[in-house]
């Protein structure tokens, strides 16, 4: 979350005087980024206080450049696709587009709004793309053998422990910007921030067992 912060300031910091300003400008600077921080925070922080500490990842959308790389890696696929974290839906209506019938879920209330208002304006209709006010990490995954995911370094292990008990084997998983650890990659898209991975769950499975297996033998 600070991360986010730190973001926010940095970018205001080629704008912001680096000497001593008139105290005037100094105010205004203070209640542009206090604005700032509380639009921040009215998209960021809904819905937190339900979420355990160590689960807890801030919304950061994806960019266009993150969201058609994770189109690349679903070529050829179909079926159902849900995105945990769902955000303001814009992976969701791109993959809906591509056929997929999608389930966004996301526990900020207003972003849910926003999703499912985008949705109805764009007369996308609910079979191919739902949005809930649900926590994903309650929710059983077994009917989905797609799932996105652009979360935080410090959840992935624990999802990726998740997906592999719900998940069927046909599943494919794209994590967008940080990688499972531990799991091969079936693929990748693009690189630096945009970088996309993809999983394909039944070789995740039979690698993790080969690793398994070589231990109990040393």
């Amino acid at each position: 979350m600070e991360d986010s912060i730190e973001v926010i300031l940095q970018d205001y910091s080629n704008v912001l005087p680096t000497s001593s300003a008139h105290p005037l400008v100094s105010a205004c600077t203070g209640v542009v980024l206090t604005g700032l921080y509380g639009v921040w925070s009215l998209f960021s922080l809904p819905g937190f206080r339900k979420i355990p500490l160590n689960l807890k990842v801030p919304y950061l959308p994806s960019s266009k450049v993150q969201t058609l790389n994770t189109m690349k890696l679903l070529e050829g696929r179909t079926g159902r696709l849900a995105d945990l974290g769902s955000g303001d839906g814009r992976l969701v209506f791109a993959a809906s587009s591509a056929g997929f019938r999608c389930t966004g879920f996301e526990i900020n209330s207003i972003l849910v709004s926003y999703a499912r208002n985008k949705a109805h304006w764009k007369g996308v209709p609910s079979s191919q793309a739902t949005f809930v006010k649900k926590d994903f990490w309650k929710i059983d995954l077994s009917p989905y053998n797609n799932v996105t995911a652009f979360l935080a370094p410090g959840v992935m292990e624990v999802l990726g422990e998740k997906l592999l008990k719900e998940l069927p084997d046909d599943a494919r998983v794209i994590a967008c910007r940080f990688p499972f650890p531990d799991w091969p990659q079936q693929s990748s898209a693009g690189s630096g921030l945009d970088q996309t991975f993809a999983y394909d769950i039944s070789n995740v499975r039979s690698h993790l067992r080969k690793l398994s297996n070589t231990v109990c033998v040393e």
